[in-house]
């Protein structure tokens, strides 16, 4: 029997009442409040440090990774709290729910000379598994030292790197500016479709103009091909989620406004280039104009139920980037390729 998305609805609100109630610190994501900024630990206690990051499952177990961000240096202004002087971090899990830090996988150098010198940023990094090669890549919006956003070389380009096993170490294998060498790279994402094809998605920036690119990519996922997409209709977004489900693209964004929180956006379509077609807004209910005061960073099937989506979000902690919350909320698809993302202070799968 399918149960209605309704249905879905109801038991998770009603599963978050209930384990409100029992205090339950067990196999919960614990979103609290919009306002709050709740921290995440690992399994030694520790506050888990892998931000715009995404999951990748390989061998039975879930690797989220991502970067790791540090307090506001003192006297430093704007975000440089957002770039790092460590690195990539990487976590592991059985469930999703309980997770062991498994060190760093790309590390940052203290060389003058080396392009991975921090602070820099290795901001939105994204893994996928090439099945050919045998080998993970990464991509990831590359910003040398001093980890100051630009745009010129070097200061706004994609990062590549790859290592033999996802537990690293990565090797870097440098930068490049698809389509165009005059226009920088901002927020992406990776997207790997089922016949094995992959995609490089990001905030194209041409001066004051940006714009949603899709790339495809070669076939080790090492450089960018010719084909490529501008998506006219999702001028000046940025945070890029893409997803599939039932042979439908769905590409989950956000509108750019800085640090500060917007409305999500929700398109489709039924190829993997587009053109796509917006949706109706998938928040609803309190601080939906800002939803819930987060900003998209990657989606993951809930595990056990293929085809159903987790969406992980970001609630962005600007007076200090370590305490920034992680937000992970059930995407629910109804009738008419209807996309909605109710808010759950705290839920399970």
């Amino acid at each position: 029997m399918r149960v209605s998305s309704n249905f879905y609805i109801f038991s998770l609100l009603y599963l978050t009442t209930f384990l409100a109630v029992r205090g339950d610190q067990g196999n919960v994501f614990k979103n609290g409040d919009p306002n709050q900024y709740i921290a995440w630990n690992d399994d030694k206690g520790q506050i888990i440090n892998a931000h715009d990051g995404g999951i990748i499952s390989f061998g039975g177990t879930y690797y989220w990774y991502g970067m790791i961000l540090r307090p506001m240096p003192v006297g430093k202004k704007g975000a440089n709290g957002a770039a790092t002087t460590e690195g990539i971090s990487l976590y592991s899990s059985k469930d999703l729910y309980h997770w062991h830090n498994e060190g760093i996988i790309l590390k940052c150098s203290d060389k003058i000379n080396d392009r991975l010198r921090g602070p820099m940023r290795f901001e939105r990094p994204k893994i996928i598994f090439n099945d050919k090669t045998q080998k993970f890549v990464l991509w990831f919006h590359y910003v040398g030292y001093p980890g100051d956003h630009g745009d010129l070389p070097g200061l706004g380009d994609a990062g590549v790197a790859t290592s033999n096993s996802i537990k690293g170490p990565f090797s870097f294998r440098g930068t490049v500016r698809p389509v165009d060498q005059n226009a920088s790279v901002k927020d992406c994402t990776l997207f790997k479709d089922q016949d094995g094809t992959a995609y490089f998605v990001y905030d194209h920036k041409d001066g004051d103009n940006r714009c949603l690119y899709i790339v495809k990519l070669s076939d080790d996922y090492l450089t960018p091909t010719k084909t490529w997409s501008r998506l006219e209709n999702c001028r000046r977004k940025e945070a890029p989620v893409l997803i599939k489900k039932n042979n439908i693209y769905y590409l989950i964004t956000s509108d750019m406004s800085g640090w500060r929180a917007n409305p999500t956006h929700v398109y489709c379509s039924n190829k993997a280039l587009g053109p796509y077609v917006e949706l109706s807004k998938p928040c609803n209910g309190p601080s939906s104009e800002i939803s819930y005061n987060t900003q998209p960073t990657y989606a993951i099937e809930r595990p056990g139920s293929p085809g159903d989506w987790i969406l992980m979000t970001e609630r962005h902690n600007t007076q200090n980037f370590v305490n920034c919350s992680y937000v992970w909320l059930p995407l629910v698809f109804g009738n008419e390729g209807k996309v909605t993302l109710p808010y759950l202070q705290m839920w399970s799968y």
